[in-house]
C-alpha cells in the first residue's frame, strides 16, 4: 500500500512530464493491475486522465462521467477500487471548458423544457454547487462565472465523495485516505491542485 501523500507526489511529477512533452511509462498492457491512484474525471475526449499524469497500463483506477458527477455508481465504483486494492488517494478531476458545467449554467438562465431526462440528471447533479454563484458579482463575468463554476462542481464531488459513503469515511478516518480536488487546463496541460477544505459544507445528493 502506498500513502496517499506518496502517490499525490507521483502524479504531480507525471503532469510535469506530459506538460513538458514526454508522455511517461505508457508500457505494455498487463493482466494485472494494482492502481495506486483512483481518478474520477469528465468524459471529455480532451482529458485522458492515465496521459495527463504520465502514467501507464495498470497504474490509475479510472471513472469517467460528463461533469466528473458523483451518483450511486460512481461512489461504488470508488469503494471498490479502494477496498479490493487497498488504493489511498482519490482525485476528482475537472477541467476548463466543462461542457457539462456549461449546460448546467445554460439550463439555470435559460431552461429547456424538451431536454432529455437523462441529461436533466446530470445537470442535477452540478446544480447545486454552481447555482449559488449566479447571486454574485460573477454572474456578470461570463469568464469568472464558468472558472468558478467548475472549480466549485470539483468541490462538490470531493464532498459527495468524502460525506456520501460510511464506507469511504471510515477509510479517511483509519486508514488515510486521501480525496482530492483539481482541475486540469485543456489550454496548458497543467493540473492543479484545489483546497477542497475551504469550502462551505454542501447536502449530500440522494441517489
Amino acid at each position: 500500500m502506498i500513502p496517499a501523500q506518496e502517490v499525490l507526489a507521483r502524479l504531480r511529477e507525471g503532469n510535469r512530464r506530459f506538460v513538458e512533452g514526454g508522455h511517461g511509462p505508457v508500457g505494455r498492457p498487463s493482466a494485472a493491475q494494482q492502481p495506486f491512484a483512483i481518478v474520477l474525471g469528465c468524459s471529455d475526449s480532451r482529458v485522458p486522465a492515465e496521459l495527463v499524469f504520465g502514467q501507464g497500463f495498470g497504474d490509475l483506477f479510472v471513472i469517467r462521467v460528463a461533469g466528473n458527477i458523483v451518483a450511486p455508481s460512481q461512489i461504488g465504483s470508488v469503494e471498490f477500487a479502494v477496498e479490493r486494492f487497498e488504493t489511498r488517494l482519490a482525485v476528482v478531476l475537472g477541467h476548463t471548458q466543462c461542457g457539462a458545467v456549461a449546460a448546467t449554467l445554460e439550463e439555470l438562465r435559460q431552461p429547456q423544457a424538451n431536454q432529455s431526462p437523462n441529461l436533466r440528471a446530470i445537470v442535477g447533479r452540478i446544480r447545486p454547487a454552481v447555482e449559488p454563484l449566479l447571486g454574485t458579482p460573477l454572474a456578470r463575468d461570463a469568464v469568472k462565472l464558468a472558472h468558478e463554476a467548475i472549480r466549485a462542481n470539483v468541490r462538490a464531488s470531493v464532498h459527495q465523495l468524502r460525506h456520501g459513503s460510511a464506507l469511504l469515511e471510515r477509510r479517511i478516518e483509519r486508514d488515510g485516505l486521501l480525496i482530492v480536488g483539481a482541475e486540469y487546463s485543456v489550454e496548458t496541460g497543467d493540473v492543479e491542485f484545489l483546497a477542497v477544505d475551504r469550502q462551505t459544507p454542501l447536502p449530500i445528493l440522494p441517489p
